[in-house]
């Protein structure tokens, strides 16, 4: 896992460097400063020459200038490497992400990815700034401090004996209680952000049911969790401070008074008043670098549990791969489904399709009629290779679909779904998602086959219209149109309409199945709709039932033939959906 994450470092490696070079000539000058300050203090008190105490006090001066150069220029190149290393993290998470197939997204929920690209990753930031500033600069402190400590305080020193250990392991014991509430915080956060994904995206349906007092009610019970873990984490590490205090007041005492006597016996002939500073001096920074060190401790294993849900993204591995030498030209738009059968998980018991043979010539048009459950968008997800099948084959253009190189593939097969996104963007860089170079006159005649160009010009800015984040400002037939003349613009051998035109009327239905035919005739046209309307006309009709093909032919067959078919065509005609 480490290794991955040091992967992410790349050009920022330069600064990580620096870093720990300035970092090791701070707290050498920093342990050097109470040294002089001792001597400094011995000649004062020996009387010595005006002279050279001023020469002593410029060489501290200059330690101190260089000190806080070195920490100056420590703090902004580990400033610059951590957020260079979270800003490769999150590239590489990104990345990753777009790399899965469906069953790798099914695997994690929208709201835990956007953790894990967030709070997660501005922990590991956090505790990789820390380990090439503090947990290097600590333990030097820590060692240079000792060794001074010794050299000039002797017996003195012994204080550290007894405060060490204790402050040890009142700091382990600290953070290991700590940690369990911690490590739960993040599972909440996830709860967390998907309570505000759901309400955002479900806004207007939050208010026409008005679930708004419920939703805060939601949202406040998983905000509470949190404070609460966080408090009780926060309670334990407050001990930090007092345990702190205690030894650093213990350790003053014991030098002044047990260094007092001395003087006071010995009339200064084995210690002096410069090395009672300096003993002083060097307990708080021992003191401090063990406090530094617990602090590290908290937040390296705060943020080991951020690493681990991290590595769990970056090692993931798509489960659709392309092959050794993938095939890089789609023939046609003829489609084949040989034996196939189709579950979403291997683990498990009932198939989502099964046993279907299906044989689609390049540039027929294709409905797909079916009730809710009977698997007709699972069936067309096969086609792209969104999923794999589980068994059989799924050919296109006589090639089995694995075998082709994966964006080859896609870039062949358009899709356009019953709830297309638009994105943040001008309508123009919306449907340039299909063709980034295509030309104005190209996206106004897309727009025109799907019978969006009349009321894309109604607009003030036209085609420069802003389209708010998911498409909120048009409605639902207006997206919907917008959404199949971006998929036009790949123009794909086959392409797949997944009841993407339930929110338009009959007429309008009608006027975008007569562009297809009429200025698409050898694209292969795969259809899923509710309506008969939408489909008859087609060169051939599939029934749907419970994850199979329960008849197929073309209206009028179907209507002699398929008890489904006519059953839902006689509801439609006799109930005047047909005229809506």
């Amino acid at each position: 896992m480490l290794k991955r994450l040091a992967q992410c470092v790349r050009e920022f490696k330069v600064p990580t460097f620096l870093t720990l070079i300035f970092i090791v000539g701070e707290s050498v000058i920093e342990c050097v400063i109470p040294f002089l300050t001792a001597e400094m203090v011995n000649k004062i008190q020996a009387g010595a020459e005006l002279q050279e105490i001023l020469r002593i006090g410029a060489v501290l001066v200059l330690l101190a200038v260089l000190s806080l150069c070195c920490g100056g220029i420590a703090g902004f190149t580990s400033a610059k490497a951590s957020s260079g290393f979270a800003r490769n993290l999150r590239s590489d998470i990104f990345g990753k992400i777009q790399t899965y197939s469906f069953e790798n997204i099914d695997k994690f929920s929208t709201s835990s990815l956007v953790t894990r690209l967030t709070t997660d990753v501005s922990n590991v930031q956090m505790s990789y700034m820390m380990i090439i500033r503090i947990a290097i600069r600590a333990p030097l402190m820590f060692i240079f401090s000792i060794i001074m400590a010794y050299l000039m305080g002797g017996a003195l020193a012994t204080s550290f004996v007894i405060l060490i250990p204790l402050l040890v392991a009142g700091l382990l014991l600290i953070s290991s209680k700590a940690m369990p509430a911690f490590r739960s915080v993040f599972r909440k956060y996830d709860r967390l952000n998907e309570s505000i994904e759901e309400n955002v995206r479900a806004m207007r349906v939050v208010k026409g049911f008005s679930r708004e007092e419920y939703e805060k009610e939601k949202f406040g019970k998983a905000a509470e969790n949190i404070r609460m873990d966080f408090t009780k984490a926060e309670r334990i590490v407050a001990m930090n401070s007092p345990l702190m205090q205690f030894c650093m007041y213990f350790n003053m005492a014991f030098v002044l008074i047990i260094g007092s006597k001395l003087i006071i016996t010995n009339q200064g002939s084995t210690i002096g008043v410069g090395q009672i500073s300096g003993m002083l001096t060097y307990g708080m920074q021992i003191l401090m670098s063990l406090m530094m060190l617990s602090m590290i401790y908290v937040m390296l294993t705060m943020s080991a549990e951020s690493a681990k849900r991290i590595y769990d993204i970056l090692r993931e591995e798509s489960t659709l791969t392309n092959p050794e030498n993938p095939i890089v030209s789609v023939p046609d738009g003829s489609v084949d489904f040989d034996g196939v059968s189709f579950k979403y998980s291997r683990t498990a018991d009932k198939f989502a399709l099964s046993d279907i043979n299906l044989h689609i010539r390049a540039g027929m048009t294709v409905g797909i009629l079916g009730g809710t459950g009977s698997s007709k968008s699972t069936l067309v997800q096969l086609i792209p290779r969104l999923y794999d099948t589980t068994e059989g084959t799924v050919r296109v253009g006589g090639i089995d679909v694995r075998q082709y190189d994966i964006e080859t593939l896609r870039e062949s097969v358009a899709m356009v779904l019953q709830k297309n996104l638009l994105f943040s963007g001008t309508i123009k860089e919306n449907l340039r998602w299909g063709n980034e170079n295509a030309t104005d006159e190209e996206l106004a005649e897309a727009c025109r086959l799907a019978q969006a160009d009349e009321f894309v010009r109604s607009f003030p800015d036209g085609y420069d219209t802003r389209i708010e984040q998911g498409g909120t400002n048009v409605s639902g037939g207006q997206k919907q149109r917008l959404c199949i003349a971006r998929a036009l613009l790949k123009k794909p051998k086959i392409l797949i309409l997944d009841d993407s035109t339930s929110a338009v009327d009959t007429k309008t239905d009608a006027f975008i199945r007569m562009g297809f035919a009429k200025y698409i005739p050898e694209t292969t046209k795969i259809i899923i709709a509710q309506r008969v309307s939408s489909v008859q006309d087609a060169d051939l009709i599939i029934v749907m039932e419970n994850g199979k093909i329960s008849a197929s032919g073309k209206h009028e067959e179907l209507l002699r033939s398929s008890d489904i078919y006519r059953e839902v065509y006689e509801q439609q005609m006799n109930g005047g959906s047909e005229d809506e």
